[in-house]
């Protein structure tokens, strides 16, 4: 016999002693999904795992429990592109938004005729002729529907097994509610998770349309103000997202909105843990009255 079969790994003893640790504190068999939390809970505090694994090992649990509608983009914020664009567009709306998959629609939202993977457009190029040779419906990949109620770990398995990253959600009507990805899955178990466009995104706040801005959460209120003209008190939060969760009373989840005073806040990205983003309008006079009406 070897000396490695010999004398077991300092691994394999570190493993050993963590798994008799898990297997003590699951000695009595959790009732509901509550204890079994405190369970995890008290492993954290005693140092079996650090608090990420733990924000983790809540995550799984989470999507066991949530349904689609409680992720999802609304229809509103999609970003689609038209069966009918040209190359020129197309290439437009990908270098401006940023995301790898869009919905391809036909006359309205409700006709969603397939998805574009932004990255089948590199095929055109280079080329003299890119253009007369384009035809989107050459390049199309069928699109997933889903409805509202389906469970998040449900969905994610059939992303698996797909190998799909992307499908529609319909409502009960069959109209397009909004999209979700397996990315949206994936950040309720490990947090936000930010690729090279979000690194680049050092700006707190982006104007991106006539009074219409993208504001980090973490952006000071002061920072805030100076750049919108607003008067928020920083006496009780220092940050945009601190000023909305105390406004929804409760973690928002993405589509939600809030108006205080002249401005409407739209969530746009938020996970079980904090507001990374969201959309600001400055509203018209007349709106503001009639909304305190």
């Amino acid at each position: 016999m070897s000396s490695s079969e010999e004398r077991p790994s300092p691994n394999a003893s570190a493993n050993r002693s963590w798994r008799e640790r898990l297997l003590h504190l699951l000695q009595i068999a959790p009732n509901d999904r509550d204890e079994l939390l405190q369970i995890l809970r008290k492993g954290q505090q005693g140092g079996l795992f650090d608090a990420n694994t733990l924000g983790m090992l809540e995550g799984v649990l989470d999507v066991t429990e949530m349904q689609v509608e409680e992720i999802m983009i609304p229809r509103a914020q999609m970003a689609v592109v038209r069966r009918d664009d040209n190359l020129a567009t197309l290439l437009s709306e990908v270098v401006v938004s940023g995301f790898s998959r869009y919905p391809v629609v036909g006359e309205h939202r409700d006709e969603i005729v397939g998805v574009l993977i932004a990255k089948d457009l590199l095929r055109y190029f280079p080329s003299a002729h890119g253009e007369a040779a384009f035809n989107l419906q050459d390049i199309l990949r069928p699109a997933s529907f889903v409805p509202e109620g389906k469970r998040l770990n449900v969905l994610l398995r059939e992303f698996q097994s797909s190998r799909s990253h992307i499908a529609i959600v319909v409502d009960e009507y069959g109209g397009v509610s909004g999209l979700v990805t397996i990315e949206d899955i994936l950040e309720q178990i490990v947090g936000e998770i930010e690729d090279e466009h979000d690194e680049q995104e050092e700006d707190n706040i982006l104007q991106h349309g006539e009074h219409r801005y993208l504001v980090k959460g973490l952006t000071d209120l002061d920072e805030f103000n100076a750049a919108l003209g607003a008067q928020f008190s920083d006496a009780e939060f220092d940050t945009v997202a601190g000023l909305l969760m105390n406004a929804f009373g409760h973690l928002p989840h993405r589509g939600e909105r809030v108006r205080l005073g002249h401005y409407e806040f739209t969530v746009v990205r938020a996970d079980n843990r904090r507001i990374h983003l969201v959309q600001v309008c400055i509203l018209p006079e007349a709106d503001v009255q009639s909304a305190n009406a």
